[in-house]
């Protein structure tokens, strides 16, 4: 009997080191060729699963894989695709068993945050019920860190890291120029109702007067009056005032200070620029001069500058979803749990996907100054052991060198997939 395959797949926003995860996959499965058969990639995430378009990582050679470690983004491709109920839809369920049993897929890794972990839970629960079991293994990844149970979420600390440089260096830029130019710098990061991204920026700040000077979290609702009161008090007081929104910063009602109107491939209201929005108001009711930048994609895609903390988790989270499948568990996602001394220490726990699914862990209010804009010395300690240590990628003809895979696609055995 041939031995059982295992596919894996990213899901969601992409990191500068889910790709890590991935080399931490492949590289564990292959050092298990005698109870892994084939390890199979899907092409954009879970759709793959359901197009049957998986990739065959024997094809890819042991260096290419290796250098998946140092390359951001999903080398596989990645999706925003959120599985319904399989009392909503059962025909992708059902399609997705048959395409594992075609190629006789008994692992299941999903890479992502907490609705990926949901299809995970949702995958193995329905493979045994139609007697086909698949043993299914969450492999954590999201930059906004809100995932429960585990300290800490692989993808995070390099955007922490990121932020930190970026807000510090731009507040040295618009130092300079303060006097006579830009009295306001408004930087916007990602985080839709966590603020564990912004908080991270508070590390630039390291005595009075570093930027930031402001931070607005998604957790602090934000009060217009107070705002101003503190940049112009910051202006009075240091020249300039430099400012970190999170994207998903608050009004007293719930609402999103930029909401867009619209929402994503997971219901997930669309947000539109705070940082403009923020930079607006104060120019309208200060008269300052203002500058505004959204880190977006550059946040998460920068491997050039990620933390060397932060790559070593990813790659163990991966190495351990294939040790956790391979002891025979199921349903269950390994999670980084923070040591207790002073000296900062790690090792891999595991945690329960349907403690996981779904759930979002937001910074607690023992992080937030009390003034709540900025963060305490109990959120430094959490902050900055994860941003630490540099992992530079190659680098030729002055550019960092990233894996190019050659993506061979497994020959399909069932026919076309029509979506509903």
């Amino acid at each position: 009997m041939s031995k059982p395959n295992l596919f894996y797949a990213q899901s969601g926003g992409v990191t500068a080191v889910i790709n890590a995860s991935a080399c931490g996959v492949i590289e564990t499965a292959r050092q298990h060729r005698d109870q892994i058969g084939k390890v199979y990639a899907g092409l954009n995430g879970i759709v793959g699963a359901l197009n049957e378009e998986l990739i065959d990582t024997s094809r890819e050679s042991a260096k290419t894989i290796a250098a998946l470690r140092h390359t951001p983004a999903g080398a596989f491709g990645s999706c925003r695709y959120k599985l319904k109920s399989f009392e909503e839809n059962a025909r992708e369920y059902e399609r997705l068993l048959a395409v594992f049993k075609a190629h006789n897929i008994r692992y299941f890794l999903y890479n992502g945050g907490g609705d990926s972990q949901d299809t995970a839970n949702k995958i193995a629960q329905l493979s045994l019920k139609q007697g086909f079991p698949v043993t299914c293994i969450g492999v954590p990844k999201t930059v906004d860190n809100d995932l429960p149970i585990t300290d800490n979420c692989p993808g995070f600390g390099s955007v922490a890291k990121y932020i930190g440089v970026s807000i510090r260096e731009a507040g040295l830029d618009v130092a300079s120029m303060c006097d006579s130019s830009t009295k306001v710098f408004v930087m916007e990061v990602m985080g839709r109702h966590a603020g564990w991204i912004a908080g991270a920026a508070g590390l630039a700040s390291e005595q009075e007067g570093d930027a930031p000077h402001i931070i607005l979290f998604p957790e602090i609702a934000f009060d217009k009056a107070r705002f101003l009161k503190k940049v112009q008090a910051c202006v009075k007081q240091f020249g300039y005032c430099a400012i970190v929104v999170s994207e998903g910063a608050q009004n007293p009602d719930g609402s999103f200070l930029a909401d867009a109107g619209s929402k994503d491939a997971f219901g997930h209201v669309q947000l539109g620029g705070v940082a403009p929005f923020v930079a607006g108001m104060i120019k309208s009711e200060l008269g300052y001069k203002y500058h505004w930048a959204v880190a977006d994609y550059l946040q998460r895609a920068a491997r050039h500058i990620a933390s060397r903390t932060d790559v070593d988790q990813a790659y163990a989270v991966g190495k351990a979803a294939v040790e956790f499948a391979l002891a025979g568990k199921n349903a269950v996602m390994p999670t980084i749990v923070r040591g207790g001394g002073s000296r900062y220490t790690w090792k891999i726990g595991e945690a329960r996907l349907s403690d996981v699914a779904n759930v979002e862990k937001k910074m607690p209010r023992s992080y937030i100054s009390k003034d709540g804009f900025h963060i305490t010395d109990a959120a430094r300690r959490y902050f900055a052991p994860l941003i630490q240590g540099e992992d530079y990628p190659p680098y030729k003809h002055g550019l960092p060198q990233y894996a190019r895979l050659k993506k061979v696609l497994a020959k399909k055995q069932l026919p076309k997939w029509q979506a509903s």
